[in-house]
């Protein structure tokens, strides 16, 4: 079986495409990126190098907004199965930059869709966000529910879906989109908040800037758990020609609690200047997962307190080696 993964040096096309290769030796993952300096490229540099370290994994560096240098790709490769993880992220930079989120998330988006279905995938998975939801309060969040972006990053990940909807009408190629909420762990973005903290845990030289005086509920979800639902969905047979599901541990909590327990296992704590709400900001996300877990029969999710243990070990075995 051969999988591509697109932004495969990215926090979590990286840590899916090292557990797909790792999970497996008769899986061979192309994985293809274009080294965005959103944030540290030598920090993506250091994931590529892991990946490397399996010999059933390839990587060729192009930006999918080339459709050119894509289409030679899918040409020489039979992919049964695409996962579709580059983008532009970030909430916040879209306000800055907002015409960037059209060149990758739309138009990059079209290009890697518009292959899989011409070269005819049995799968496509997209990564879309718990940002299309924008401030709904209807708590938990259902997958059914309408869409009220509040932002371009949240806006452009809504169009990939309804795009999606127009086009795949007359194909067979089964479609997945990923609603992932707060995604954590082990090699985590260093632009989120959990990597900003330890980071300005251990760097005199930073402040931590807690927006809306911590008061935030975010849905955190596990690397770990991620991993394992999609793998899962690659050898489930799915009932949806387009299947959209939320990916999430329904369980909220508030920043100043994880706050807290991160600080329980560092001993330690950073600078902290708090301020109001930002622009853009959603005060709270939590999504229903009940979908998820019936259709993947996974109904146990990695509790916070083991997941930011293994995410602290982490970043304490690697802060002197990488620059975030």
């Amino acid at each position: 079986m051969k999988i591509l993964v697109t932004g495969c040096c990215g926090f979590i096309g990286f840590n899916f495409a090292n557990f797909l290769v790792k999970s497996n030796k008769k899986l061979h993952v192309i994985g293809i990126d274009n080294f965005s300096d959103y944030y540290s490229v030598d920090y993506k540099k250091k994931r590529l190098n892991e990946l490397r370290e399996n010999k059933n994994f390839k990587f060729f560096k192009i930006d999918i907004n080339y459709y050119e240098k894509l289409e030679k790709l899918y040409k020489k490769n039979y992919f049964n199965h695409v996962f579709h993880f580059a983008a532009q992220a970030g909430v916040r930079y879209s306000l800055i930059n907002p015409k960037s989120y059209i060149k990758s998330n739309i138009n990059g988006f079209f290009n890697v869709l518009n292959l899989s279905l011409k070269f005819k995938v049995k799968k496509f998975f997209y990564a879309s966000s718990s940002s299309v939801y924008g401030e709904l309060k209807k708590f938990p969040l259902k997958e059914n529910y309408d869409l009220r972006p509040k932002n371009i990053y949240g806006l452009s990940k809504k169009m990939n879906e309804e795009m999606l909807n127009v086009l795949l009408q007359k194909n067979k190629t089964q479609c997945v989109g990923l609603r992932f909420f707060t995604v954590y762990g082990e090699w985590g973005r260093p632009d989120m908040f959990m990597m900003k903290y330890l980071n300005a845990t251990y760097n005199e030289s930073k402040i931590f800037y807690l927006n809306n005086y911590g008061n935030h509920f975010r849905d955190f979800t596990y690397i770990e758990d991620v991993n394992k639902i999609l793998k899962k969905l690659i050898y489930i047979k799915l009932k949806h020609k387009h299947l959209i599901i939320n990916i999430c541990s329904n369980k909220p909590l508030k920043l100043t609690k994880i706050i807290k327990k991160i600080d329980d296992l560092t001993l330690n704590k950073p600078r902290i200047k708090k301020r109001s709400l930002q622009k853009a900001d959603i005060l709270k996300t939590h999504g229903d997962n009940s979908l998820v877990k019936k259709i993947t029969g996974i109904n146990k999710f990695t509790d916070t307190s083991i997941g930011l243990k293994n995410t602290v070990k982490w970043f304490l075995n690697n802060k002197g080696k990488i620059n975030f």
